[in-house]
């Protein structure tokens, strides 16, 4: 992971040293390398730098986030020239955060001292009211999403089907010849941290069980459509529909796991019509399940829907198009994708389904002018699908 650098190194590096600088705000999921990048990112900077983590139990408060501010200001008359790197991590878990930097950011920008913010996230809706409400117009915001394919491949020799399997986290790439090692290591390290203390401790959950219980069934059922009705009889003590939609739009926030809608243009879509649930890495459902990469290519079923759901994971981390589905009756398309007019549907070949043209006839019919693009078997190679961004097909 040291010798590799993901190319948001030079988004970020580019946008720092910009005339008309913003606080720049890098989002993404446990483990993806936010807090890496950022040291990168110091390390690349002429002056000197701060970098300070609330990723801690005991909640930060608003004096901690002015007294680490205060502490990158006193190095200022150091560098006057080139300036003062200040990065947090986890700003979401600090009291009243956006609140604070919003008045810290304007005094800075009153006294043009030169300090240069970084601010690290890893969860969406945490962070979402205190950019919408405080910094609107004073912050950009750079996404980190999981590894992809590619960066997984250059940066530790992935295969494709080691992609497929262990999924796009860097951290455990070290460890896939020990298999129960790695799977320990996702579950304790990464889902485990992800749901208690990028979830449960920043959100009110009525029934945290409930939550870890939807999260299990995301991972069992990725890739697959399941009604919520289906789900509350899936799920001990389930409560109502609308609880656990709203889990799964938290566990979309954490990088987790979300539910797609299905695709009706020209419509506003029934958000809680029957999702197509979708785990953001792979990794997370074979760890979950505890299975080893044997087993999983020995059942084609299994491997179709590993195969489905890196390539939904792929979809959405591309944060310039929707992803959704189709389905009407038993005819189905895997995904189908939005940017602005353009539409696109994607139907994959794989050892889930003997044939997936049959539902691309229908949707075909239904949308003669949504453009088709077949994946995998005599359509486009899944490598190449999966090295490429998505919104470049469009």
């Amino acid at each position: 992971m040291q010798a590799f650098q993901r190319p948001l190194l030079k988004i970020a590096s580019a946008r720092l040293v910009e005339p008309s600088r913003r606080i720049q705000i890098l989002l993404g999921p446990r483990q993806v390398g936010k807090t890496t990048l950022a040291l990168q990112l110091a390390k690349s900077h002429d002056g000197p730098d701060h970098y300070a983590s609330a990723d801690d139990p005991i909640l930060r408060d608003a004096a901690w986030l002015q007294a680490q501010w205060l502490a990158a200001r006193a190095l200022v008359p150091d560098a006057p020239a080139v300036g003062v790197l200040l990065v947090i991590d986890e700003v979401q878990k600090i009291e009243r955060w956006s609140e604070v930097i919003k008045r810290l950011w304007d005094e800075e920008q009153r006294a043009g001292s030169g300090l240069k913010v970084v601010l690290l996230g890893s969860t969406a809706l945490g962070l979402q009211s205190g950019l919408s409400e405080s910094l609107a117009g004073r912050f950009e915001l750079i996404r980190a999403p999981h590894w992809s394919f590619g960066e997984m491949r250059d940066g530790f020799g992935f295969s494709l089907d080691e992609f497929f399997f262990f999924g796009g986290y860097p951290g455990a790439a070290g460890m896939i010849k020990d298999e129960r090692r790695w799977g320990a290591y996702i579950r304790d390290a990464i889902l485990e941290p992800s749901l208690s203390r990028d979830v449960l401790l920043l959100n009110r959950i009525d029934k945290p069980a409930l939550l870890r219980s939807v999260m299990r069934l995301a991972c069992d059922y990725s890739g697959q459509i399941l009604s919520y009705q289906k789900m509350t009889g899936q799920l001990i003590d389930a409560g109502n529909t609308t609880t656990i939609a709203h889990y799964l739009d938290l566990l979309a926030g954490a990088g987790l796991a979300q539910g797609l809608e299905r695709y009706s243009p020209g419509k506003v879509r029934q958000r809680r019509s029957s999702p197509k649930l979708l785990a953001l890495n792979t990794g997370l459902i074979t760890a979950s399940a505890r299975l080893s990469i044997d087993q999983a290519r020995s059942d084609p079923a299994l491997w179709g829907r590993l195969v489905e759901s890196a390539v939904g994971a792929h979809l959405v981390s591309d944060d310039t198009i929707e992803t959704a589905y189709w389905r009407e009756s038993a005819h189905e398309v895997d995904f189908v994708i939005e940017q602005g007019t353009a539409a696109m549907a994607i139907d994959l070949k794989s050892g889930r389904k003997r044939d997936s043209l049959p539902g691309m006839r229908r949707f075909g019919d239904r949308y003669p002018g949504v453009k088709q693009l077949l994946v995998g078997a005599d359509g486009l190679p899944l490598e190449q699908f999966m090295t490429a961004p998505p919104g470049e097909f469009l």
